[in-house]
């Protein structure tokens, strides 16, 4: 590295953020760019570790430690303190293709694995990582590259998520012609209508990859549902290969008393409506979005990545108030001893919405321990209220291990907006019905990890529609994987990473 005792001598700045009182007023981005010499400074942090565990990309305990796409960050990082930053996109881009998605986006289990992060605060790899990506925008290094040779093989690529553009783009450079089917409006699923534009600006971020792809030959259709208005058996005549990925959407409900009642809603179908209103036609005081919070008592119901972006997307409209449920217990301050590095830290923190929440509202709007038992609505059915209990985790009768209601624990609280952000159960399934794919026991496409083959020669799946939900860099991890045995499919061979 170049200076070898950087990680002693500089401390952790992960940079400034947009204050929250500010942030909420509009839709922009709520991360503020750094001057280069502070990303060298941060980048001069890392410390040259025999084995660095930061581009491993395992699975420990269930969770990711390490970049799932291996990243080699040690080498990019070490590039930005010597200030040579074009090489450093050179090596970014050799492992990532959308680096300005997962630095803006990825939990970062990078920096969970950090060497450094066993004595100190990690490296932050995550802001390095961004600034790459918008240090190649910036200065026009990142340029539409079509193939020089083209095979005249013809690939789908259903769905336009993280994994289906990395799948698209790998297949588009091995010289392969490249159609990706989209059902909605526009082009980028999950990263398009599944994240919010404060966290992942649409067009200055996402459109913009998107229109380099396009230029680079890979056609792209919106408004076809395969299996809907484009016939399954069309799709297996008209391609030489087929590679789904099309997510786990299909949500985990809450089936309580009440949940008929207006006003309760999954929270995709939140996220989704309001970035279309907002991408359509803008949201203002007289222009507001079909799903509004705005002077109303807003409950979120999980405690995840889709439940944050909930509660940011509720502050933006204007709540009256805000609480999220989390049935699980508040996570410690420090990893305990049963999460030990290399392990993604499970310890508390405040993320972006619940930073938000907490400067208008005076507290994290996160309840530990609780679960929601009845909807309360009123005489229109509209819901009014929601009936709460206090659990504990222990086992039960049957020796079973899980929430336990606290007796006397009780209350109702008021909910005129109640959001599940839960997780998700898998994709959803005509298409692949459709298709007559077969399907695990968790209902996701059955094609092993590596392969990604299913059992219908030639259609491949990755992404969520294979592994069940999961992160973005997985996503393109398993999309750039597939693009790999669709090409060695087609050719005898491969030279796809």
């Amino acid at each position: 590295m170049g200076k070898p005792t950087g990680f002693l001598d500089f401390k952790r700045d992960s940079g400034p953020d947009r204050s929250p009182a500010e942030r909420i007023k509009d839709w922009k981005e709520f991360h503020l760019h750094r001057e280069d010499q502070e990303l060298q400074t941060q980048g001069a942090r890392c410390m040259d570790c025999g084995t660095p565990f930061c581009h491993t990309g395992q699975l420990i305990s269930g969770m990711a430690s390490g970049c799932p796409i291996n990243n080699l960050i040690p080498e990019w990082n070490d590039l930005v303190y010597k200030k040579q930053w074009r090489e450093a996109l050179e090596r970014l881009h050799h492992t990532n293709n959308f680096p300005e998605f997962t630095g803006s986006v990825c939990p970062a289990p990078c920096e969970g694995s950090c060497v450094l992060g066993v004595i100190e605060p990690p490296v932050t790899i995550k802001s390095i990582e961004n600034a790459i990506a918008d240090k190649g925008w910036e200065e026009g290094w990142i340029i539409p590259q079509p193939p020089a040779h083209r095979t005249g093989k013809k690939i789908a690529v259903i769905g336009s998520g993280p994994a289906g553009l990395a799948c698209a783009a790998q297949l588009n450079s091995a010289g392969h012609l490249v159609t990706v089917f989209e059902r909605a409006d526009r082009i980028g699923g999950l990263l398009m209508y599944g994240i919010p534009n404060m966290k992942l600006d649409k067009q200055a971020v996402v459109q913009r990859r998107v229109d380099v792809m396009a230029k680079e030959g890979i056609v792209f259709k919106t408004n076809v549902e395969v299996g809907v208005n484009y016939a399954a058996e069309k799709l297996l005549k008209e391609f030489d290969a087929v590679v789904l990925c099309t997510g786990a959407t299909k949500p985990r409900d809450l089936p309580i008393p009440g949940r008929e009642l207006k006003g309760v809603h999954f929270a995709m179908e939140y996220l989704h409506t309001n970035t279309k209103f907002l991408l359509d036609q803008g949201i203002t005081d007289t222009q507001r979005p079909p799903i509004d919070a705005r002077g109303k008592h807003v409950v979120v119901i999980g405690g995840g990545d889709t439940g944050t972006d909930c509660v940011g997307t509720a502050m933006r409209h204007g709540c009256k108030s805000l609480a999220q449920l989390e049935i699980l217990a508040q996570p410690p301050l420090e990893r305990a001893p049963n999460n030990p590095w290399p392990e993604w830290p499970k310890v508390y923190k405040l993320d972006y919405g619940q930073e938000e929440a907490a400067a208008k509202f005076g507290a994290d709007p996160r309840q530990y321990l609780v679960t929601a038992t009845k909807f309360v609505g009123d005489a229109n059915g509209q819901i009014s209220g929601l009936e709460l209990v206090n659990v504990e985790w222990k086992k039960n009768e049957a020796g079973q291990f899980g929430p336990q209601v606290v007796k006397g624990s009780e209350r109702v609280i008021p909910a005129q907006l109640v959001l599940l952000a839960m997780g998700f159960l898998g994709p959803e399934q005509p298409l692949l019905d459709a298709l007559k794919i077969e399907r695990d026991a968790r209902t996701n496409a059955k094609a092993d990890h590596g392969k990604y083959a299913t059992n219908l020669r030639g259609v491949f799946a990755a992404g969520d529609c294979r592994r069940g939900q999961s992160l973005v860099v997985w996503a393109i991890n398993e999309g750039r994987g597939a693009a790999r045995e669709a090409d060695r499919f087609l050719m005898g061979d491969t030279l796809l990473p």
